[in-house]
């Protein structure tokens, strides 16, 4: 058995416009957070996030305010960048920036922190949080949920082009590009013609790797890396060693020309060694009776005599 509740008409319409003063912000604690859901930056370059709130119950606030961005989750995200403001004359002084890429540039007594990160790298590829905290009696904070995702794009870069050897691929060479999005890739050999690759794959993210295999042709070969931001181009020259065993007569020729220099050093060595020696020999004159004499031409003309030794008996007799 179902009883009937009646509810006078004065407390449904006094419930009726109490749900209707707490939508419009009359009663309660009214915030609204405005962010874009998808922003994007290009790679080396800088990136502004905007984020306007406003706070009915704090129309003419003037006491402390603090600004917080989040990246990857709300409530719970990592803390990229914090300011703080204790007085409505005071600016907004940051207490932290990761690796000092972020900066504000709206007015938080304004309504507006809005930041703008510099330098973009592939890192900065992810989705961000803005918070504001009012240091008043109620201490109102608000952060939003759904937050704004940074699409972090990139022109096309060659990162690395090579020529290699082995037995499975034979001569082969290997085009790594990277960029956002993922370059297409494509050689042209030297005829100036395309050629079949095989499909491109992943490296690492945003990168992209190319081979064309068994190069049979000297010159040089260009890779070709394109995407919506733009097109770029490396080469690398291949020349196959070719060598012709049966013409030995270049290997003989080196050889003499070799042997040659050898010689001419052997024998300028040896003239400087007897050229040397040369000016140290000494004239010498045997006189029986006055002695021996010896002219050097390193003394420049002197004289020096030496007592003749006796080689005879007979010399020793006679002169004792």
């Amino acid at each position: 058995m179902v009883k009937r509740v009646f509810i006078p008409q004065s407390l449904a319409f006094t419930t009726y416009l109490f749900y209707l003063l707490c939508l419009t912000g009359v009663l309660g604690n009214s915030w609204s957070l405005q962010v874009s859901r998808d922003v994007s930056g290009e790679i080396g370059k800088a990136a502004s996030l905007p984020c306007l709130f406003s706070h009915h119950p704090h129309k003419n606030y003037h006491g402390g305010i603090t600004v917080i961005w989040r990246v990857k989750q709300p409530y719970n995200g990592t803390v990229v960048f914090r300011c703080s403001s204790d007085h409505v004359t005071e600016p907004c002084k940051t207490t932290v920036n990761y690796m000092n890429k972020f900066r504000l540039v709206g007015s938080p007594r304004n309504n507006n922190v809005s930041i703008t990160i510099g330098n973009l790298t592939w890192e900065d590829n992810n989705r961000y949080y803005c918070r504001v905290e009012l240091s008043s009696d109620r201490h109102d904070k608000y952060e939003t949920k759904t937050g704004t995702w940074l699409h972090v794009s990139a022109p096309p870069r060659i990162v690395n082009i090579s020529v290699g050897f082995d037995h499975r691929r034979g001569y082969h060479a290997v085009c790594i590009a990277e960029g956002e999005p993922a370059p297409s890739l494509l050689w042209i050999d030297p005829q100036n013609h395309h050629q079949d690759t095989l499909p491109s794959s992943f490296t690492l993210k945003h990168q992209m790797i190319t081979e064309l295999h068994y190069l049979h042709q000297d010159g040089k070969y260009i890779c070709v890396a394109t995407n919506s931001h733009g097109r770029t181009e490396g080469s690398v020259f291949f020349f196959k060693f070719r060598p012709q065993p049966n013409n030995s007569f270049p290997y003989v020729m080196l050889w003499a020309a070799l042997g040659a220099k050898l010689l001419m050093l052997l024998l300028m060595f040896a003239a400087a060694s007897y050229y040397s020696k040369g000016e140290q020999l000494c004239l010498v004159k045997v006189d029986l009776s006055e002695g021996l004499q010896c002219n050097s031409s390193s003394t420049a003309g002197a004289e020096r005599w030496v007592q003749e030794v006796p080689s005879s008996p007979s010399n020793l007799q006679q002169g004792e």
